[in-house]
């Protein structure tokens, strides 16, 4: 099984960056490689599916935990070169006015180097996160 982990500061509010992250049929709003995100179902289960870039990928809420801000999901559909992805998103309050994200995964290459899917993950996240920062400034 292969990991990917990224933990950046942020300026912005926890609740804030919980509130925005969380709301998974929410990509749209703050994460502009999103060009489109379907909704399918409420709570855990519900499965979002993802346009972009003329791709599309569908993902399942696995876990979500309000109180401890964290949440999992996995992709179930999409042309990912990796099997068994489970990716979990934790915020945590940095103090300051600041907020922790780590946002990692594991999978399993199917298809592709390891060292190009760990890049891949990376990128997603890191812009991920600068992206919650830029909607939230």
């Amino acid at each position: 099984m292969s990991n990917v982990r990224v933990e950046e500061e942020i300026s912005a509010d926890s609740t804030a960056v919980w509130n925005l992250m969380s709301d998974f049929g929410g990509l749209c709003s703050w994460n502009p490689g999103i060009e489109t995100c379907d909704l399918d179902g409420e709570g855990v289960g519900a499965v979002r599916t993802i346009g972009m870039g003329g791709i599309s990928l569908k993902e399942r809420l696995e876990s979500l935990d309000g109180d401890a801000k964290t949440y999992s999901y996995s992709i179930v559909e999409g042309p990912i070169p990796a099997t068994g992805y489970v990716a979990t998103v934790v915020i945590s309050d940095a103090g300051a006015g600041k907020t922790r994200v780590e946002w990692s995964c594991e999978f399993e290459p199917n298809g592709a180097p390891e060292a190009d899917l760990i890049q891949l993950f990376e990128g997603i996240y890191r812009g991920g996160i600068q992206a919650v920062e830029k909607a939230l400034s």
